[in-house]
């Protein structure tokens, strides 16, 4: 019956089910068929699931994204980035990556990183004559920073479904996300070095000042909400709220750039998204509730660890796990399925929660960038009018610097809980 509940779950996504039907139809199909729980604990679980005052972040994080990218600001911050990294060799990839960092305070997911700065990135790197091969991959690759540095949407959804703290998360997402982006400054010195990329801006102290003016309220937006959370003036829930009253303050207010009809779009969009995640959500919890009650997570630890309990090789095998899983399925609904699996079995090596949170999240968001199923690939070929395959070859050297992260944040825990530590604990 346990194979029965991942069979039917798996024919369901084969057939084009949407991942919260098939989570929930598995588990319908398994209670009705068992017979040892009435069908009305699958809605009960269901709703139990997303009555969670953590994921009240979910609508307002998503809210907050898309007002930074249809009020414009994220022009403000792409000139910031100019004017402050633009001086250097292969300056247009500089930029790339910095306009990330600072957008994936205001964000908090890839696509809406690709989807935002991307469509500024691509075009000023071709007016430039950059390769598009180079301007697509570091345009991937950068936006993988986004939700690694808080506010980060996946992490809020990790913390959800491990009972695990989101403001510690969310802390151990500042330095992973730094350190993906020094590793991709590396990576486009090399590549501007062989290639000989010109140096885009010549760097002025005026023209820093004024791009800095223009982009200091949009740059205040990730110090008020770290900020926020480190002083105690409000959770990592209500920041959600403070960064969607903050973006539309920017886009009402002080750059009066977002008018009525943009504003109702966004809402809509916010509506629809938020929508299927807490769908997804849902699913899942009667899906993890089964896949806990029954054993199954239990199993698989047993099942690993016979095969080795050598931490080294189990996160290895983990990671290989999580790399596969993402390129079949999106970050939030391979999270709600995998963390009541795999939780036991990282508990027992010894690896914290919080570490383990930074781990999938970014295995997970790599997967974003490969195919079948990667949404970055698909809407960056959407942004530069190229072929899916162009795109993923585009995109594969890439993937080097951020494997290299990737084993930082796997083997290194002191590195991801140095700020959690100071923090909170």
């Amino acid at each position: 019956m346990t194979t029965l509940l991942f069979l039917s779950f798996i024919g369901f996504l084969l057939i084009g089910l949407p991942v919260a039907v098939a989570l929930g139809g598995a588990s319908l199909l398994y209670v009705a068929l068992t017979g040892d729980l009435p069908l009305l604990v699958v809605v009960h679980r269901m709703v139990n699931g997303i009555d969670s005052f953590p994921l009240l972040a979910v609508p307002f994080f998503i809210m907050a994204g898309n007002l930074m990218n249809s009020a414009g600001i994220t022009d403000r911050i792409f000139h910031f980035a100019i004017a402050a990294v633009g001086w250097a060799k292969g300056g247009l990839g500089h930029v790339n990556v910095f306009a990330s960092i600072i957008f994936a305070g205001m964000s908090g997911t890839a696509v809406a990183d690709a989807g935002g700065l991307g469509t500024i990135e691509i075009k000023a790197m071709r007016d430039a004559r950059y390769p598009d091969e180079f301007s697509i991959g570091i345009t991937a690759a950068s936006s993988v920073i986004g939700p690694i540095i808080p506010p980060s949407l996946p992490l809020v959804i990790y913390g959800v479904m491990a009972n695990t703290s989101v403001g510690q998360l969310f802390a151990a997402g500042i330095l992973p996300g730094l350190l993906i982006a020094v590793m991709l400054f590396g990576w486009v010195a090399v590549v501007a070095r062989l290639q000989r990329f010109p140096r885009d801006a010549a760097f002025g102290w005026c023209r820093l000042a004024h791009a800095t003016f223009r982009a200091v309220l949009p740059l205040m937006t990730p110090v008020i909400l770290i900020g926020g959370m480190k002083s105690g003036l409000f959770t990592p829930t209500e920041a959600a709220i403070a960064a969607t009253v903050y973006a539309l303050f920017l886009g009402l207010v002080a750059y009066r750039t977002l008018g009525w009809n943009r504003l109702v779009r966004v809402s809509m969009e916010t509506i629809e998204t938020t929508a299927i995640i807490l769908l997804i959500v849902a699913g899942a919890s009667i899906f993890g509730w089964l896949v806990t009650t029954t054993r199954i997570s239990e199993e698989v630890a047993e099942a690993v660890l016979a095969i080795t309990e050598d931490r080294v090789l189990v996160l290895l095998i983990v990671n290989l796990l999580l790399l596969v899983v993402g390129c079949f399925l999106e970050t939030i609904a391979a999270i709600t399925i995998l963390v009541p699996v795999l939780l036991p079995l990282i508990t027992k090596i010894g690896v914290d929660p919080v570490q383990f949170g930074i781990i999938m999240t970014l295995n997970l968001v790599i997967g974003l960038l490969t195919p079948p199923v990667g949404l970055v690939i698909y809407t960056l070929a959407r942004i530069s009018n190229r072929s899916f395959e162009f795109v993923t070859a585009a995109i594969a050297p890439f993937l080097i610097p951020l494997f290299g992260a990737l084993l930082v944040v796997t083997y290194w825990p002191g590195f991801v809980l140095l700020l959690p530590e100071i923090f909170y604990r």
